[in-house]
C-alpha cells in the first residue's frame, strides 16, 4: 500500500492538498452557528441518498405514484424508514438554510468581498425551496395535488404572461400527467443538477475568502 501511495503522492501530491484542506484559520469569535451551512449540506446529501433509493420504486404516473409509495412504506424492507428520514431531513434542510441565511444577513456576511458568495447562497436558497414545492407533490395524493394547483396557479394574477407561466408550469391547461412528469423531472434532475454546480461555487468562495470577522 505504501508503494502505490508513493506513486499518487509523486504525482498529485496528496499530503499538500490534504493539509491546506486541513490547516485552514479558523477566527476565535466562530461558534456553533456557523456550522449551520455545513448542516444543511449534511441534509442534502441525505436527501440525494434516500431519494436516489426511492427512485428504485416510485413510478411517476398519476394512476401509479401514491400505490408505489404506499408500496414502500408497507412492502419494502425499511421502505417506510427511507421515506420518512427522506421526509425529516427534508424538513430540517429548510429549516437549516433559513437560520443560516438569517445568520450570514445577521454577521454582515453578505458585505464585500463576499458579494458572490451571498448570490450562491440566496440561489441555493431559492432551490432548496424549489425542492420542497415539488416534493411535496410526488406521492400524489390530496394534499399533494391540491398544493400543486395551488402553488401552479399562482402566477396567473401576473399580467399578459401569467396564463402562458401557468400552462408552462402545468404542461397542459389543468393539473395532470404532464404535471407530475414536470415536477418528478425537475425534483430528481434539473434542481440537483443545479444545486451541484452552486454548491461547489459557494464553497470555494467561502474557502477562498474565510470566515468574515465579528461586526
Amino acid at each position: 500500500m505504501g508503494k502505490v501511495y508513493d506513486r499518487f503522492e509523486e504525482r498529485l501530491e496528496i499530503q499538500a492538498i490534504a493539509d491546506d484542506i486541513t490547516s485552514k484559520y479558523v477566527p476565535p469569535h466562530v461558534n456553533i452557528f456557523y456550522c449551520l451551512g455545513g448542516i444543511t449540506l449534511t441534509c442534502f446529501l441525505v436527501q440525494v441518498a434516500t431519494g436516489f433509493a426511492m427512485t428504485f420504486y416510485y413510478r411517476p404516473t398519476v394512476t401509479e405514484a401514491f400505490a408505489s409509495v404506499q408500496y414502500l412504506m408497507t412492502e419494502v424492507n425499511f421502505g417506510w424508514l427511507i421515506r420518512s428520514i427522506h421526509r425529516w431531513s427534508a424538513s430540517m434542510m429548510v429549516l437549516m438554510m433559513i437560520l443560516h441565511v438569517f445568520r450570514v444577513y445577521l454577521t454582515g456576511g453578505f458585505k464585500k468581498p463576499r458579494e458572490l458568495t451571498w448570490v450562491t447562497g440566496v440561489i441555493l436558497a431559492v432551490l432548496t425551496v424549489s425542492f420542497g414545492v415539488t416534493g411535496y407533490s410526488l406521492p400524489w395524493d390530496q394534499i399533494g395535488y391540491w398544493a400543486v394547483k395551488i402553488v401552479t396557479g399562482v402566477p396567473e394574477a401576473i399580467p399578459v404572461i401569467g396564463s402562458p407561466l401557468v400552462e408552462l408550469l402545468r404542461g397542459s391547461v389543468s393539473v395532470g400527467q404532464s404535471t407530475l412528469t414536470r415536477f418528478y423531472s425537475l425534483h430528481t434532475f434539473i434542481l440537483p443538477l443545479l444545486t451541484a454546480v452552486f454548491m461547489p461555487m459557494h464553497f470555494l468562495m467561502i474557502r477562498k475568502q474565510g470566515i468574515p470577522g465579528p461586526l
